[in-house]
């Protein structure tokens, strides 16, 4: 993955302070001339049990590091939240929609930093370690720096167990498959990342999910991902995570923005084995002992016009949606660049004209003989099959020209 150099953080007016300022000293207001460089974004949702703390431990960090820096609240809260905030000197903005994901976006088109911090301002995330997370951002000279919970270590009560060795694995194991992002701990909420990272990055989602999509972004993008393990503390405050709801909107914004394993390889290989299926059991070949016959042609038949109209949909989703992982297989590959509406549909015709002359002939025998019982033939059903898949390319060809 590529990275960049990036300018290690430094004192105010951009040499080392002579003495230690203190926290509020180095805080940045929303009018101030001077410059951030760095900014720490938190969003919040009725959180006055947990921002006074998190603040805090910024505010610890910000002493250590002795840079100027902005604290960015992006709150849609009901009670003290936005006061106690405000109080300690940081910045509040209140997004004009709704969702996690929208509440990030808006927070951060405001920021002003080299570098972004986020966290959830509930006291899960120990923002007293951003200096150390920083530094390995810095040594590695990577572009992002995600602190690992399942590398590290969650308190008692911290975390749902289904969360911990189910839910968190399962969905990192799936961005891992299908975005080769390399994490081990996915959706850890507590990241940094330089100003060109996020300019690279380009971002969509509102909802939960939108943790999934800028490491998915991120990768696609060949932006370099680093972890450091970290402590994983229990919140303060109320719940508002919905497990189930929001674990299906990661799987399925994840699956949506990768049709080559949503549609183009279960297609592929859906084709392929309905294929070798009706050619063993129309030639006769034995497999050992076994011999297919005719409940296997149909199984098969049945196969190859689903595989077509799955690779087809894979198609389809990839011209019309730009996802974020583009399907790699050759034939997605192929199809995507170089298909036409008249090289489709006279593949369709070809296929349709093939298995249309055997039917035909069929058709007139059963005429011929009285439109009695007629002999079903496996030569019957491939003939029917060619046509089944001829109609559908000729369809699929007219409707990708027209998404297209």
């Amino acid at each position: 993955m590529a990275s960049t150099t990036h300018q290690p953080p430094v004192g105010q007016n951009g040499t080392v302070a002579d003495r230690k300022l203190s926290a509020d000293e180095l805080l940045v207001g929303q009018d101030s001339d001077t410059t951030p460089q760095l900014s720490v974004v938190m969003p919040t949702l009725n959180e006055e049990s947990g921002i006074r703390t998190c603040i805090d431990w910024i505010k610890t960090a910000i002493e250590e590091l002795q840079v100027p820096t902005e604290i960015i609240i992006s709150d849609s809260s009901t009670d003290r939240t936005p006061e106690i905030a405000r109080e300690m000197g940081a910045i509040v903005v209140e997004p004009d929609g709704k969702g996690y994901g929208y509440a990030y976006r808006y927070a951060f088109e405001r920021t002003r930093g080299a570098y972004i911090a986020m966290g959830d301002a509930d006291t899960t995330y120990d923002f007293k370690q951003i200096p150390r997370l920083l530094t390995h951002l810095e040594e590695t000279g990577a572009d992002m720096v995600m602190g690992s919970r399942l590398d590290g270590e969650i308190k008692n009560g911290a975390m749902p167990t289904l969360h911990q060795y189910i839910g968190n694995p399962a969905l990192t194991r799936f961005l891992n498959t299908f975005y080769r992002a390399g994490v081990s701990d996915a959706h850890s909420g507590f990241r940094i990342f330089t100003r060109e990272a996020y300019e690279t990055m380009d971002w969509e989602t509102t909802g939960m999910e939108f943790a999934s999509e800028m490491i998915m972004d991120a990768g696609a993008k060949d932006l370099e991902i680093v972890e450091v393990p970290i402590v994983y503390h229990e919140r303060e405050g109320e719940e508002t995570l919905e497990s189930f709801r929001d674990g299906w909107r990661h799987v399925r914004f994840m699956l949506v923005n990768a049709p080559g394993y949503l549609f183009s390889v279960p297609g592929l290989l859906l084709t392929i084995f309905g294929v070798a299926v009706m050619t063993i059991a129309h030639t006769g070949v034995a497999l050992g002992e076994v011999t297919l016959g005719v409940n296997s042609m149909i199984a098969g038949s049945l196969s190859a016009i689903v595989g077509v109209q799955v690779g087809s949909l894979g198609v389809f989703a990839t011209v019309a949606s730009d996802p974020i992982q583009r399907p790699e297989d050759p034939i997605t590959s192929w199809i995507t660049q170089y298909a036409t509406l008249e090289r489709g549909a006279t593949a369709g015709v070809i296929a349709f004209a093939a298995g249309g002359v055997y039917a035909s002939w069929l058709i007139v025998d059963w005429v011929l003989n009285g439109f009695g019982a007629v002999p079903f033939t496996s030569s019957a059903l491939v003939a029917f099959t060619a046509v089944v898949v001829g109609i559908q390319l000729v369809f699929s060809s007219f409707f990708l020209s027209s998404v297209n």
